[in-house]
């Protein structure tokens, strides 16, 4: 039977704070006169204004505790019950339009209990409305419900004077089983989600940003909502627990409860039709519509959920958009594209410029004895039409994924492969480098549109989006490694040789390097790819091996003239001297998008340990920090990487040698704009695509013409620009 609690009338709107619960010499008010700083002062009503509002069918259970500004006007107040203490800003004889909807300014057909409200600002047909502050200018129309408990914590994981750990609000990202659970806070970062998602075994670590997260918000309860200035409302059932920034916009939502809404003037937040948002953080600039369904969930800044998408126990990064689909478990660093309905991803850590295409699944667990399975996979994930991975799998930065159904979980750690499930053969076939060999366009075009559409107005954070840095490089040389040693076992089992495991690397590179007819035909078979018994073909290897190498030198020369530019550096000895002495190519991580040396995060572990770093603004100083050093690491990343791909000592760098390699930049870049250009130039050559159009034009007018390719033209720009950039340095440091 359901407990309905009655009491009088004349407590609705008083003891909103339990009184064992408000400190000695404080009343029930005190929290929400920290709140309310707008600098109102208000004063009682006149005798005069109380018989304009009782006139116009309003009531109050007591006059006295209904407090107006001096330009309050009491003739736009009309139908309205006040219980508690109201606190009403100025309203004027103005009527207020934002996306065609006209309403005039004042208070209509409401019931209001215990709110502060704005100047100027439109409440009608707000049915229960209750413990809210409400900013200037504000239009809150055709609400049900519009309230806050005093328990409201707004989304973050923290818990209230009074209230038992069960009720903690954890999200559950990375794995189903809940063994990566992180407590949400306004201002979380993908950074602090893979921190605390990732160091599980670090119980003193997990220890501290539990502790961090309970610091910046106090336990006491009695806070009530806000809505920010010149925020709308319109046409929505509930509204509970929710804290919304300025300049928002809400419409049509059914159900927002337990939700931080950040919004600003410059990033504007909003949420559309029949949405049911529960127990979340809401990044600046955000845009839910159409019937989208999340729970404890975490959106970054500029990003999207549109269509039916549900996103649960999940953080998504900025600049992401998820459309009609389902996501779970998952974190998601920025830049995710994931538009169809029929894709699935679950117990996921994704890093960034992803894009699941249709038909995509991933999260089987159905190969595992518990829901406990995981897939991570490093930047440009790109798994291709009707994809299904299994739990645990594993893929290096930029992984294309071809169209099947993939029997048994994956290891791949060649980054910009592209992977085939060969059902006819019975094998897995992996082709190393496929974006450089064939489709160089989308790669580069990916790279800048990212860039391009990271609308965050606070770029503090570095976040890489380049497909040459240093967590791809290190990966290509891993890949340089796994493709010696793999084509040198090849090798010995074509000659029915045994080569020493000292000796397959050598033999290996031996064998690349010649690159002769015979290489050529070896079937190289990886191991450790796939948790199967059938082969594993690698195919292409003499042309990736080469390319990996070219563009290793490609990104430590690219780095040099940066740095050559930057530091104003006009001679070949003022380079030596600035140069690093003894160049380490060391471990990265990507943190959030942002890639940090490994070695910074171990420090920045200790610093947590030792209590020199005391909570989440320290260690988001911390990414501030390494975001400015970047530029720095990255340039002693690509020269040590350099060094270490000519195989070169420091001392031999030598200005011949220097002098050298900016001319092979010069024709690496020339090549890769023309793969840029053939990869787009097939699509005007191909019959079957030619077929549709009845004449060029017709083409054209549909798809524009090649030559007028904006992309093109930067990238033929950057060519000519690099090609004057090297022509200048050799020409300062040769002395001519």
């Amino acid at each position: 039977m359901n407990q309905i609690n009655k009491q009088p009338i004349s407590s609705l709107g008083y003891g909103f704070i339990p009184k064992e619960f408000i400190p000695k010499g404080k009343n029930e008010y005190y929290l929400r006169n920290t709140q309310n700083r707008s600098g109102t002062k208000y004063r009682k009503l006149s005798t005069a204004e109380k018989k304009i509002l009782e006139h116009n069918a309003n009531s109050s259970d007591n006059w006295n505790n209904v407090l107006v500004a001096n330009s309050f006007n009491p003739h736009l107040v009309k139908n309205c019950a006040f219980y508690g203490l109201v606190r009403i800003g100025k309203l004027e004889p103005y009527f207020m339009e934002f996306n065609n909807l006209r309403m005039p300014v004042g208070l209509y057909n409401s019931t209001i209990i215990s709110c502060d409200i704005g100047d100027n600002v439109v409440i009608d047909n707000v049915s229960f409305m209750s413990h809210y502050i409400v900013g200037n200018d504000v239009m809150l129309v055709n609400i049900n419900e519009l309230a806050t408990t005093d328990h409201s914590k707004f989304g973050n994981g923290v818990l209230k004077d009074g209230e038992k750990e069960s009720v903690r609000i954890w999200i559950e990202i990375c794995n189903e089983n809940a063994g990566r659970s992180v407590l949400p806070f306004n201002g979380m970062l993908p950074g602090d989600a893979w921190l605390w998602a990732k160091f599980r075994d670090d119980e003193l670590l997990l220890e501290h940003f539990k502790e961090f997260t309970d610091k910046r918000f106090n336990t006491l309860r009695g806070y009530y909502g806000k809505i920010g200035e010149r925020t709308v409302i319109k046409n929505t059932h509930i509204i509970k627990d929710v804290w919304i920034g300025s300049d928002a916009y809400i419409k049509g939502a059914n159900k927002l409860k337990n939700l931080t809404i950040n919004s600003s003037p410059d990033e504007k937040s909003q949420i559309g039709e029949g949405c049911e948002l529960v127990n979340g953080i809401i990044g600046f600039g955000c845009r839910i519509f159409y019937g989208v369904k999340a729970v404890r969930f975490i959106m970054g800044s500029n990003s999207q959920l549109k269509y039916g998408a549900r996103l649960i126990n999940s953080f998504l990064g900025d600049n992401s958009t998820i459309s009609c689909c389902e996501v779970l478990n998952s974190l998601i660093f920025p830049a995710h594209e994931q538009h169809h309905n029929n894709s699935f991803l679950c117990a996921a850590t994704l890093l960034g410029q992803s894009n699941m295409a249709a038909g995509t699944t991933i999260g089987s667990n159905h190969n595992s004895r518990g829901a406990d399975g995981e897939l991570v996979a490093g930047r440009g994930f790109w798994p291709g039409l009707c994809v299904s991975l299994k739990h645990n799998s594993k893929f290096a930065s930029f992984t294309l994924i071809a169209k099947g159904d993939f029997p048994a979980e994956l290891n791949i750690p060649i980054p910009f492969s592209l992977l085939s499930n060969e059902v006819s053969k019975d094998q897995l076939t992996v082709m190393p480098g496929y974006w450089f060999m064939y489709n160089m366009y989308a790669l580069a075009r990916n790279a800048r549109k990212y860039a391009s559409r990271d609308n965050r107005k606070d770029k503090t954070l570095e976040i890489e989006y380049d497909f040459l840095a240093p967590d791809s490089v290190n990966e290509m040389f891993e890949a340089l490694r796994l493709m010696e040693q793999f084509t040198a076992m090849a090798y010995a089992k074509k000659h029915k040789l045994v080569i020493a495991g000292k000796d397959l690397f050598k033999t290996g590179e031996r064998l690349l390097e010649k690159n002769d007819a015979e290489t050529a035909t070896l079937e190289i078979l990886a191991e450790g790819f796939e948790n199967s018994h059938r082969k594993v073909h690698l195919v292409k290897v003499p042309e990736a091996y080469r390319l990996f190498k070219d563009l290793i030198i490609y990104y430590g020369v690219s780095q040099l003239i940066s740095f050559i530019e930057h530091r104003n550096i006009s001679t070949w000895q003022k380079l030596i001297r600035s140069l690093p002495a003894t160049p380490i190519r060391q471990h990265w991580k990507n943190i959030g998008g942002q890639l940090v040396p490994e070695a910074a995060i171990h420090t920045l572990v200790r610093r947590i340990h030792t209590g020199q770093i005391a909570g989440w603004e320290e260690v988001h100083n911390f990414y501030i920090t390494k975001s400015k050093a970047y530029p720095g690491e990255k340039f002693r990343h690509a020269f040590a990487s350099l060094l270490e791909v000519l195989q070169l000592a420091p001392k031999k760098f030598t200005l011949k040698v220097f002098l050298g390699l900016l001319r092979q930049a010069v024709s690496t870049k020339e090549w890769m704009v023309k793969g840029i250009y053939d990869s787009r130039a097939k699509d005007y050559r191909n019959p079957f695509r030619r077929m549709i159009y009845e004449t060029e034009k017709e083409m054209e007018k549909v798809i524009g013409k090649l030559a007028d390719n904006t992309f093109l033209k930067e990238q033929w720009d950057e060519k000519a620009a690099l090609n004057k950039k090297v022509e200048s340095i050799i020409l300062q440091f040769s002395g001519k």
